[in-house]
């Protein structure tokens, strides 16, 4: 019996350890630690709820809307505030824009070297790799010239030895099972995604001033719409809208779609690996009427329990019994007692550092072994993020994700089985993606018709004022983020943040062991069917921990007193 430790976990937002203890070559347990504390609820206790999303935002990094849009969202609810349809449809395009640029840059920058040998790409004919581009797409760079323009660039790159995030990577892991050609074409794209980025950014400048952490409002969006105007949304700026659009369609069509499915066709035994708890939840989104009807929302909101597509629970943000997080394995205590489950709304933010002083050999794992919380829906582990969207797409009959569904598991040869996976993930993040670009035309041409019909209004000045409050509220902003369900509960007292809690995506999917022993969907993946080819080289459990797309908090530094820098990690 062995323990592998992976710390940290790279090519991903913030700071992960995964424990693994072996026997006979397998994965018998595994244990994920999230080693850097938030604290930011302890930050909002006090202040303004209209200012709220400014720090919540800071949150995250990469996702960088998601918890401003689900601040802004719970201060919403709890004062009853609506907005306006313009508003609406412009946070649509924001999230939209956030999916998309997000789920390819994890795909080809921070997943895609788990199962492409980027060193095997010099061995590669760039004819052959133009014909395989060629037989799968449209894509116009796809001529011999153009492979072996990036071929070349690839070898002198690598022949300069700073090859920055291509560093320390298992090159030549047996595990790795894709032609060299393939592995140049995957390159290639990698490096056209880079530039293509940059592009897909510019609509969050455009609506919300900036990017990253664009600016929101209570009650719409802080973007006026005058036609004529220089400053404001005009013709202009709507015309450049519509041309990012269609670029980030045409790199999903043309690109990412048929790259995920090129390389999917080498790894089908992935299909049968990494399912984790079977249960799968979503809060809904992409409201094309307001929140307030969630049968027109574009992602339908419930529960999946036991992989059972013909039953969907419903979820109810607000009851008690329904969305409680627990600290039985969490480096926090609670009032009650470390084994009860609390409601966000309820919940505390008390820290408890219980572990051994870093560097250490191993966790603590039979005390408490992380600074994640552990949430759970009445009690049951359940897997947030593009693979609960899917799947709850398919199961409420939505007519494109069933066909998009269909047809990537006949291409692949696959039953339905093969989405709980690994693999399953990775797909389903690309075809949610191709639902979601798709639909912000359909937004965008919605917004341009309210436009010409004389509708500009973005914001709603209606109880913007304290004066206008109860004494005392609370509201719940929930949204899909690109890696699963958020939450944000929020309370106010007399003007002011009394308690607030965010349940985030990776709360979810990180968690640790609960009070019943229950593994969250990191855990339970990593034991389900995991063997391990070169034990030094983890390459199979970056695979299936990369495949939730982990976002955990942002870099934290320790400082010494005088408030110096005393560590510094680094990783490549």
């Amino acid at each position: 019996m062995s323990r592998i430790v992976v710390d940290p976990i790279t090519r991903i937002e913030g700071h992960l350890r995964i424990e693994a203890q072996m026997e006979g070559g397998r994965i018998s347990q595994a244990f994920s630690s999230g080693t850097s504390v938030r604290g930011l609820e302890i930050i909002l206790k006090g202040r303004d709820p209209r200012d709220a999303w400014a720090f919540a935002q800071r949150i995250c990094g990469v996702c960088t809307l998601v918890h401003g849009m689900a601040s802004i969202r719970a201060v919403e609810d709890a004062l009853k505030i609506d907005i306006p349809a313009n508003a609406q449809l412009i946070r649509n395009l924001m999230i939209g824009a956030q999916y998309v640029h997000d789920h390819v840059m994890h795909f080809y920058h921070l997943h895609a070297l788990d199962w492409v040998d980027v060193v095997s790409a010099l061995n590669a004919d760039p004819a052959a790799t133009s014909a395989l581009a060629q037989s799968i797409s449209k894509h116009p760079n796809s001529s011999p010239g153009y492979f072996s323009d990036v071929r070349q660039k690839l070898k002198n790159f690598i022949e300069t030895g700073q090859i920055g995030i291509f560093n320390q990577g298992y090159w030549g892991h047996p595990e790795y099972k894709l032609p060299p050609e393939a592995n140049l074409m995957a390159v290639a794209h990698y490096f056209e995604a880079l530039a293509w980025q940059r592009e897909v950014a510019k609509l969050h400048a455009i609506f919300g001033g900036k990017n990253p952490h664009p600016n929101f409002v209570v009650g719409g969006v802080p973007s006026p719409i005058d036609l004529n105007s220089d400053s404001a949304i005009n013709a202009e700026k709507l015309a450049q809208v519509k041309d990012i659009i269609a670029l980030a369609t045409s790199f999903v069509d043309n690109v990412y779609l048929p790259d995920t499915l090129a390389i999917a066709g080498f790894y089908k035994d992935w299909a049968m690996r990494g399912e984790g708890v079977g249960n799968f939840l979503t809060y809904g989104d992409f409201p094309s009427d307001g929140l307030g009807d969630p049968a027109k929302w574009l992602v339908p909101a419930g529960v999946i329990l036991n992989r059972d597509l013909s039953v969907i629970h419903p979820v109810d943000l607000s009851a008690d019994g329904e969305i409680e997080e627990y600290v039985a394995h969490s480096w926090y205590d609670y009032e009650g007692g470390k084994d009860k489950g609390l409601h966000p709304w309820k919940g505390e933010t008390a820290l408890n550092y219980t572990g051994p002083q870093p560097p250490f050999k191993e966790l603590d794992v039979e005390g408490s072994y992380s600074w994640i919380k552990s949430p759970r829906w009445k009690g049951k582990p359940v897997e947030v993020g593009p693979l609960a969207r899917v799947l709850m797409m398919y199961a409420s009959g939505q007519d494109q994700a069933r066909e998009l569904v269909d047809q990537a598991l006949s291409t692949l040869g696959l039953p339905v089985r093969g989405l709980y996976s690994t693999l399953g993930r990775v797909a389903a993040r690309t075809l949610e993606t191709k639902i979601i670009v798709d639909a912000m035309k359909v937004w965008y041409d919605a917004l341009i018709a309210n436009i010409k019909a004389g509708d500009t209004t973005t914001f709603n000045a209606a109880k913007w004022e304290p004066s206008s409050w109860p004494s005392e509220a609370k509201g719940v902003g929930f949204m899909e983020a690109p890696r699963g369900g958020l939450g944000h509960w929020i309370v106010i007292k007399d003007g002011k943040i009394a308690n607030y809690q965010a349940v985030v995506p990776s709360t979810w999917n990180a968690g640790p062991r609960d009070a019943e022993g229950q593994s969250g969907a990191y855990e339970a993946a990593l034991q389900d069917n995991h063997t391990m080819a070169v034990e030094d080289q983890p390459l199979e459990i970056l695979r299936t921990i990369h495949s939730f797309d982990p976002c955990l908090a942002c870099a934290v530094h320790v400082m010494d007193p005088e408030g110096g820098e005393r560590l510094r990690v680094q990783v490549c």
